[in-house]
């Protein structure tokens, strides 16, 4: 199994970073300021970079790749603490609180485990 993960084409990452600085450039006309003239010279080199798919673009392609990489080793992480922390913890305190076994972990005196089941009305000719 081979873990090598494909960078994206130069095409790709001109084009992109040409719609990035695109907005970059026009966004002041929304706060009825002047357009950036320097982000949309930018924005121009991508996209014909992009579009000729130049070798220049590779070593900047490979850059804002290790980058992506980086940031999701730190981002994953921190979201997934977050989810926990926030979501799950307090859902475990309060089914603490009130005493709740969703799961049916408890150790029952009973013989036998095997929940009854009350409505058998199901039909196995047509499962799916």
């Amino acid at each position: 199994m081979d873990n090598k993960v494909k960078i994206p084409s130069n095409k790709n990452f001109g084009i992109v970073f040409f719609v990035v600085f695109v907005i970059i450039s026009l966004y002041p006309l929304s706060k009825g300021n002047h357009v950036n003239y320097w982000t949309l010279i930018i924005s121009l080199i991508f996209l014909v970079l992009g579009l000729l798919n130049s070798n220049i673009l590779n070593p900047l392609n490979k850059i804002w790749f290790r980058f992506g990489l980086y940031l999701g080793k730190i981002v994953s992480p921190v979201v997934m603490a977050i989810i926990f922390f926030l979501i799950i913890t307090p859902i475990g305190i309060l089914l603490k609180l009130f005493k709740k076994d969703v799961l049916n972990l408890k150790i029952n005196k009973k013989k036998s485990y095997w929940i009854k089941k009350d409505n058998t009305n199901s039909n196995m000719k047509k499962q799916f």
